[in-house]
């Protein structure tokens, strides 16, 4: 994990999941994605945005060409725990990852959650100039019941 992302969960953890760093406010989830295949858990500090009951994030990877690794380990294991800003706190959840519009056959639900993060940052905007033409993956992360 790199010093930049260890500070932000430093931040995000004594601030009760608020974060001033980089713009992100409440913004911010951590993701405890799984090696597709080292099995170990990885730590993913990430602009989320709610929806329902659940959280969305995009694989932006800061305007990367590629798509950053916890992107291949949510594909290989879908359940995962994360931890949310709750009421002046953080707390650990365990969701089910769904690849929003993974198989392209309902093109209009990607856009309509792409619109809200750029609604929310034009940072993403400007990631499209260097992803090389890469469409940004995005997931839904929803509570297991």
């Amino acid at each position: 994990m790199t010093d930049f992302n260890e500070q932000i969960i430093r931040e995000f953890r004594e601030n009760g999941g608020r974060v001033s760093t980089a713009g992100f406010g409440d913004n911010l989830v951590v993701l405890h994605s799984i090696g597709a295949r080292s099995g170990e858990v990885r730590l993913n500090p990430l602009f989320a945005l709610r929806e329902d009951d659940g959280w969305l994030v995009v694989g932006s990877a800061a305007g990367s060409p590629k798509d950053p690794a916890w992107v291949h380990n949510l594909r290989a294991h879908p359940r995962i725990e994360m931890e949310v800003p709750a009421n002046g706190s953080v707390r650990t959840v365990e969701v089910d990852v769904t690849e929003i519009d993974a198989d392209e056959s309902d093109p209009a639900a990607w856009s309509a959650r792409w619109d809200r993060f750029t609604a929310a940052s034009s940072g993403f905007l400007d990631y499209l100039t260097t992803a090389e033409g890469r469409r940004f993956p995005i997931f839904r992360l929803t509570p297991v019941s």
